[in-house]
């Protein structure tokens, strides 16, 4: 008796036996037909064997296999790394050598970092600011070499933050300290977030010779910050007269020291800070020039009549301390003695006007 199969695997079997010889009749008895009847050796249902044609895929049919063209694609796109002038990317040091640093970013070739980029500050060698394993941020500075090598800079990333900072001390109008670390015959050099800033020898106030300030910290206000032109001006003056008008008032009378005449007038040190006397403010009456009335290193008492923060000036009067005008050409020491007397006349006179809503005349003096 012939039995027809019902495992596919025997269908299989069967159909590929028949094939090689179509002669040949395949019999099972019936202690074959009873196989399994005692113990049931049979692959469990749920599990689909290997030659099942349910188990295979369709190739066409990816809507279940969780992973679309599009995925793959968007994969590959991590690995196809386009590296552009300008980019700003992290990358790992895994070699510090003489003349520079080797960096991991990931490129097909390792990029080099040279020396002079490793950083906006002086350093003796790379060991001071990199380490072998450091993770940070690097600037690619152009486009690969014939060995498809990049280079790599951490100074462009520091150097633009530096104005990004310097920007925003100037918005706040802040004082800062630097130390001079160069003088030259315009003025002395600082450093501010590692940018090399200038002050102008006529924004310097103190007695010391200028050379002699390298190495000083002194106080700085911003003058200009220019990241275009590369232009950072500071002033030490303005600093001084600043922190000086938190203790001075228009209408007060203090002493100072002549330290120097031009033809338009006196600078005169008050406390360390520098305050002009102009030739029109020394007295009531006209003269030709201010060496006619004042010299170097006099001694005087001057009214302030204005304070002016923002371009740090500081104006000076003693024509307003004159008992009568003129006393400054024919009698000095007058002046000097009463002059606390005649600025008490003068803060109640500027009482007055502002009472009576007239221009100060402070401000008709400068």
């Amino acid at each position: 008796m012939t039995v027809t199969p019902t495992d596919p695997a025997q269908d299989l079997a069967v159909e590929t036996t028949t094939a090689i010889d179509e002669s040949i009749a395949v019999e099972a008895t019936a202690d074959q037909g009873d196989f399994g009847t005692d113990e049931d050796l049979s692959i469990p249902e749920e599990i689909p064997t290997a030659d099942d044609p349910s188990s295979r895929a369709n190739p066409n049919d990816l809507d279940g296999a969780g992973f679309t063209i599009d995925d793959f694609a968007s994969l590959l796109s991590k690995y196809d790394y386009n590296f552009k002038p300008g980019d700003i990317v992290n990358g790992t040091v895994f070699a510090l050598e003489t003349k520079g640093a080797m960096i991991d970013i990931g490129a097909k070739t390792a990029a080099f970092m040279p020396l002079q980029e490793v950083s906006i500050n002086r350093v003796e060698g790379l060991s001071d600011v990199l380490q072998p394993g450091e993770i940070r941020e690097f600037f690619i500075m152009g486009e690969e070499n014939e060995d498809g090598q990049l280079s790599l800079s951490v100074r462009r990333i520091e150097y633009q933050r530096a104005w990004q900072r310097v920007l925003q001390l100037q918005k706040e109008d802040a004082t800062i300290y630097s130390e001079v670390f160069a003088t030259n015959r315009g003025g002395a050099l600082v450093r501010v977030e590692g940018l090399r800033g200038f002050i102008p020898g006529s924004h310097i106030s103190t007695r010391k010779p200028k050379e002699e300030l390298v190495a000083d910290f002194l106080p700085l206000k911003f003058l200009e910050v220019d990241e275009e032109r590369n232009r950072l001006v500071l002033s030490h003056r303005r600093a001084l007269v600043e922190r000086k008008m938190n203790r001075l008032e228009v209408g007060e009378v203090v002493i100072g020291t002549v330290r120097g005449i031009k033809p338009y007038g006196a600078f005169i040190d008050i406390g360390g800070v520098s305050g002009l006397l102009h030739i029109s403010e020394i007295s009531h009456e006209h003269i030709e020039t201010p060496h006619s009335v004042l010299n170097v290193n006099d001694q005087m008492k001057v009214m302030i009549i204005d304070l002016d923060a923002e371009r740090g000036r500081i104006s000076l009067s003693t024509k307003a301390l004159e008992p009568e005008p003129g006393d400054m050409l024919t009698d000095p020491q007058k002046v000097f003695d009463k002059a606390e007397e005649m600025a008490a006349r003068y803060k109640q006179m500027l009482l007055e006007q502002a009472e009576e809503g007239e221009e100060p005349l402070s401000s008709m003096m400068v």
